[in-house]
């Protein structure tokens, strides 16, 4: 039983049922939460009174926490893999983009059922920015609904709705910074010395300087370097992202404490998972590049032992955009756990490679080098995101058959951007250098070809990559995320061209409005959309009938199949063979199986025609 001082502040705030319910969770994390938080702050001379201050705190906010929600908590703990069955799909979109606002996307809610969705991502849909907001990523108020996409009563009947319908909703959290207009901000350039302290200052670019030498750029073209200077502030604010996007300070328990509280009042409004976001940032460290820094880890940690005492129905999402070999830190061990869920982007990006290369070197190479997971954890798959498709994830393995990467991975940027005859009608993003391996932007049928098709073959073609790429997403074992728009075969959207906000940021080709006559017409087959619609749903459920395909099962990568295909086992009776060459690709089968997707029993010497796949099962019948 808990019976420190700090586990008492928590008890104290809360009622007696609740106290009951409270114990075990505090006698299984608070030492984990203590140890973590020590380590980062422990420093301070009145860290013992912060920390009693902050279990009050997150006591108040357990006694705040609906009691449906607190029901979920219990059944959720009770089954804590719930999130890996092959059953989760999900479904990402920006509000005012699906449906308008908040209210709109409640009436969308037969459609995701329709579809199978469990669990629906929407883009930043918090008070921004007044202007310039980087789509929503600059975040004025976490506690308000952004105004012109409803209130936050509304975002509560959206999440009552979701719950209902058995979806849950995750919202962006932005962890790494806020905007220059965010109330902290306000308050610092105004001269107050606490809220300055939430953010990383200097007097002149001596620091600056000297961070910079080892510091990367994310918008070099549009935002270049990592410090803008705030002449109300007296000096440079770090800021890793935009000038209006500034970085706040981990080394200060007060930036924590008050993002953990800010975090657990959205979870009572009924938010299930969380993206966190720009999670490698949070810690800054001279001459390093200030990425995946131990204390990034421990802060997340931290957030993990709070949310597995006052909220374990809730899953934290680690948007970090790294190599393979970063990436298992974000889903930390069984004894020290972290995010439930982190992005698989490596084989987002060899998937696309694979494509353009019509080889799978570099996509077996990150296959292998997936690690497994500690217990109750998942990546999450994915085609096409809102962000572009950064390539340099995939530098360690474009390198790993002798070939040099930086060359390698500029060719498949130049392939999606059209280049050299390529049928993709894709952007660079971010680069004025044409040999550098920059990002790809466009939406996912336009970069497979769909949108350059002038004749049926073409077409026929690039549906089959459309469909082999998301067929890789749901069979590979994670929890698979569908963009909004790829169901419906959705094409570029060229009209941010005509907004000066926008017209810098190629990101935007996939970021359209819901085409509204391609859904009406997702029943008829003779349609792009509704071919692809079919196709993907008859994937979905099959997916939902085979064990095997739930993220936690098994898999291996098998070594046999010729360089144009992927062949990739879930558990003993499950095979997937992917065909990314535009020729035919033949694989000798060990056995007699049976299509899951047609129903055709499959034996011997297996030709697979360019672009296609099978999803077989061992011994089965139609």
């Amino acid at each position: 039983m808990p019976s420190n001082v700090t586990s008492s502040r928590m008890l104290a705030v809360l009622p007696d049922q609740l106290r009951l319910q409270a114990l075990p969770r505090l006698a299984a994390y608070e030492p984990v939460l203590r140890r973590l938080l020590a380590g980062l702050y422990g420093g301070q001379p009145d860290f013992d009174a912060w920390l009693g201050d902050l279990m009050a705190s997150l006591g108040e906010l357990y006694a705040a926490r609906p009691a449906a929600l607190r029901a979920l908590d219990e059944q959720r703990a009770a089954q804590p893999e719930w999130f890996l069955s092959q059953r989760m799909l999900g479904y990402c979109a920006y509000v005012q983009n699906f449906g308008g606002d908040l209210n709109g996307v409640a009436e969308r809610i037969p459609y995701l059922q329709e579809m199978g969705v469990s669990y629906l991502h929407l883009l930043p849909f918090l008070r921004a920015r007044q202007g310039e907001n980087d789509g929503g990523f600059a975040v004025s108020n976490f506690d308000e609904v952004e105004p012109a996409l409803g209130t936050n009563a509304d975002l509560l009947a959206l999440t009552t709705q979701l719950r209902e319908a058995g979806i849950s909703l995750c919202s962006d959290f932005i962890l790494n910074h806020v905007a220059d207009d965010h109330a902290w901000a306000v308050a610092a350039k105004a001269g107050d010395e606490q809220a300055r302290a939430m953010f990383l200052v200097y007097p002149d670019r001596e620091m600056p300087d000297r961070y910079e030498r080892t510091l990367g750029q994310v918008f070099p073209q549009v935002a270049p370097g990592n410090f803008v200077p705030v002449e109300e502030m007296g000096g440079w604010v770090w800021s890793t992202f935009y000038p209006y996007q500034w970085d706040l300070n981990y080394a200060n328990p007060a930036v924590f404490a008050a993002m953990a509280a800010t975090l657990l009042r959205l979870a009572n409004r009924g938010i299930e998972v969380f993206r966190l976001d720009s999670t490698a940032f949070l810690w800054k460290r001279e001459g390093t590049n200030s990425m995946n820094q131990p204390e990034a880890h421990q802060i997340l940690q931290a957030l993990r032992a709070i949310v597995d005492i006052v909220a374990p129905g809730v899953l934290l999402k680690a948007e970090a955009i790294v190599p393979t070999r970063e990436l298992p830190a974000y889903l930390g061990s069984a004894d020290a756990r972290e995010c439930h869920i982190a992005y698989h982007s490596s084989l987002m990006a060899a998937g696309w490679l694979a494509l353009s290369e019509q080889g799978t070197g570099v996509l077996r190479e990150v296959i292998r080098n997936t690690p497994g997971l500690p217990p109750a954890a998942t990546w999450l798959s994915y085609v096409r995101c809102h962000d572009d498709i950064g390539w340099n994830v995939l530098r360690a393995e474009a390198a790993a058959d002798g070939q040099e990467p930086n060359a390698r991975l500029a060719r498949a940027a130049r392939f999606f951007a059209g280049a050299d005859g390529s049928y993709a009608a894709g952007a660079a993003f971010q680069s004025t250098d044409p040999n550098a391996a920059h990002g790809s932007n466009g939406m996912a049928a336009s970069l497979v070809g769909l949108q350059t098709a002038v004749s049926d073959e073409a077409r026929e073609l690039a549906m089959r990559r459309l469909l082999l790429l998301h067929g890789l997403a749901l069979s590979f074992g994670a929890l698979p995320v569908l963009y909004m728009g790829d169901e419906l075969a959705m094409e570029n959207d060229y009209t941010y061209l005509h907004r000066p906000q926008h017209a810098m940021d190629s990101r935007w080709l996939q970021r359209p409005q819901f085409d509204r006559a391609r859904w009406k017409g997702r029943d008829y087959a003779g349609t792009s959309a509704g071919r692809m619609y079919q196709s993907l749903i008859r994937l979905v459920r099959v997916r939902r009938q085979h064990d095997e395909l739930a993220a936690s099962a098994p898999r291996t990568l098998l070594e046999d199949a010729p360089d144009g295909m992927l062949a990739l086992a879930r558990g003993e009776r499950f095979l997937t063979l992917m065909n990314f060459s535009g020729q035919p690709q033949t694989y000798a089968l060990p056995g007699r199986w049976t299509d899951c997707l047609d129903g055709s029993i499959l034996e011997g010497a297996l030709t697979l025609a360019p672009y296609t796949m099978h999803w077989l099962e061992r011994g089965a019948t139609a």
